[in-house]
C-alpha cells in the first residue's frame, strides 16, 4: 500500500481532512487504511500507492491530483481575476476553467475571511493551505450567502467564496469565466422564464439556472415615518432616497417605482448597505429584501417578490464543487435554516433549468 518517500511529491491530505474537521482515524476508517499510514502520509515520510491515493481521494470526494502532485510538473497558469489596487495586496485564489485566478481581498458579507497569500514587490506569497481546485467562486448580492458557505464547508471539503456583485455585474464575470457561478435576481415571480430570458441576452445559451429560493423586495423605511403604504412613499415628495447601481434586481424594482423621477444622489453598494445608509440617518427610504430592513430595525413595504436563482455554465455541472453547490442548495438542514429568514421562500429550492 505504502511506497518510499518521494521527494519530488507535494503532499495536501492534512490541509484537505483539517478542512473537514476529520481526525486521522476517521480518515483512515473512510479511506479503509490504517491510522499510522494516514499519519505516515501527512508528514510525507511515506507516499502512498496507487490504491491507497485512489481511496484516499474517493474519501474526500476530490481528484488525486488534488492530494498529489509533483513539485516539477508545470502548473496551471495563474494571474489576476482583476487587477489588484493596492500594494502590497491580500489575495484569494481558486481555479476556474484551468487557470489559478487570484482575487484581490475585498468586503464580503462573511466579514475577514483569510487570505490565501500576499502579492508585495512583484512577489507572491503564499499564506495558507486552501486549495485553488478546492475553492468554488460565487459572484452575488445574497446577504443569506454566509450560510450556504458555512453548508459547503460543512458536508464537504470545498471552499465558497462569494464576491459581492450586482446580477448583471455577476453575470458578467461569469461570461468572462471569471467566476463559477452568479447570483440573479432579475425577474418577478410568476415570470418563470424572467431569469432565464436575462441570463440569455447576456450570455447567451449553454448556462444552467438553480433556484435557490423565492424572497421578498421592497422599501426599507426609516421609523417614526408614519407611512404604511407604497404609495404613500411616493407621493411624499421630500423624502431622502438611497439609490443602487444600474444592473442590480433592486434598481430594476427603483426604476419601476420611480418611473420618470430623477435617481437618488446617493448609491449603496448592496442590499445591506441600503440599510446601514437608513439605519445611520443618511437616507429615508431604499429598496433591499425583506431580510436585511428587519435585521437593521427598519420598517419595511413588500413591493415584489424575485426569483434568485444561482447561474453556472451547463458544461461545468460535473465539476465537484458545482455539484457539491447543488447538494448543498437541495439539502434539508439549508433549505430550512434559508426557509426561517424574513422573507426567503425555498419551496422551489434545488429546481433547475437549461437555457438551450
Amino acid at each position: 500500500m505504502i511506497m518510499s518517500q518521494a521527494d519530488t511529491l507535494r503532499n495536501n491530505v492534512k490541509a484537505l481532512r483539517m478542512a473537514r474537521g476529520w481526525s486521522q482515524a476517521e480518515l483512515a476508517r473512510r479511506a479503509g487504511i490504517s491510522r499510522a499510514a494516514v499519519s505516515a502520509i501527512e508528514i510525507e515520510r511515506l507516499v502512498p500507492s496507487v490504491a491507497a491515493a485512489l481511496s484516499l481521494a474517493e474519501a474526500f470526494g476530490c481528484r488525486v491530483d488534488a492530494l498529489f502532485a509533483l513539485n516539477c510538473a508545470a502548473g496551471p497558469e495563474t494571474e489576476w481575476a482583476w487587477p489588484a489596487t493596492t500594494e502590497p495586496c491580500r489575495y484569494w485564489h481558486a481555479e476556474v476553467e484551468g487557470k489559478v485566478l487570484l482575487y484581490p481581498v475585498e468586503a464580503t458579507g462573511a466579514g475577514v475571511i483569510g487570505h490565501d497569500g500576499i502579492f508585495s514587490h512583484g512577489v507572491f506569497e503564499p499564506r495558507s493551505q486552501n486549495l485553488p481546485e478546492q475553492t468554488l467562486v460565487l459572484a452575488s448580492c445574497d446577504p443569506a450567502s454566509t450560510l450556504l458557505a458555512a453548508e459547503l464547508a460543512r458536508t464537504t471539503p470545498f471552499r465558497l467564496l462569494v464576491i459581492p456583485r450586482s446580477s448583471s455585474a455577476a453575470l458578467r464575470l461569469l461570461g468572462q469565466n471569471l467566476v463559477h457561478a452568479a447570483g440573479v435576481h432579475l425577474a418577478k415571480a410568476g415570470t418563470k422564464k424572467g431569469n432565464a430570458a436575462e441570463v440569455r441576452r447576456q450570455l447567451g445559451r449553454g448556462y444552467t439556472l438553480l433556484r435557490v429560493a423565492r424572497w421578498q423586495e421592497g422599501l426599507a423605511l426609516a421609523p417614526g415615518l408614519g407611512i404604511r403604504s407604497v404609495g404613500g412613499v411616493l407621493r411624499k415628495r421630500n423624502l431622502r432616497w438611497v439609490g443602487r447601481e444600474a444592473g442590480s434586481g433592486a434598481r430594476q424594482c427603483l426604476d419601476e417605482l420611480l418611473e420618470s423621477r430623477e435617481q437618488p444622489r446617493r448609491q449603496a453598494r448592496d442590499h445591506r448597505g441600503v440599510a446601514e445608509a437608513i439605519r445611520c440617518g443618511w437616507a429615508d427610504v431604499g429598496v433591499c429584501v425583506r431580510l436585511v430592513s428587519e435585521d437593521a430595525g427598519l420598517e419595511f413595504l413588500d413591493v415584489r417578490d424575485e426569483t434568485y436563482d444561482l447561474c453556472f455554465p451547463t458544461d461545468a455541472a460535473d465539476d465537484p464543487r458545482i455539484v457539491a453547490l447543488i447538494e448543498a442548495v437541495r439539502s434539508e438542514p439549508y433549505r430550512q435554516l434559508l426557509g426561517e429568514l424574513p422573507g426567503y421562500d425555498t419551496r422551489e429550492a434545488g429546481e433547475m433549468e437549461a437555457i438551450g
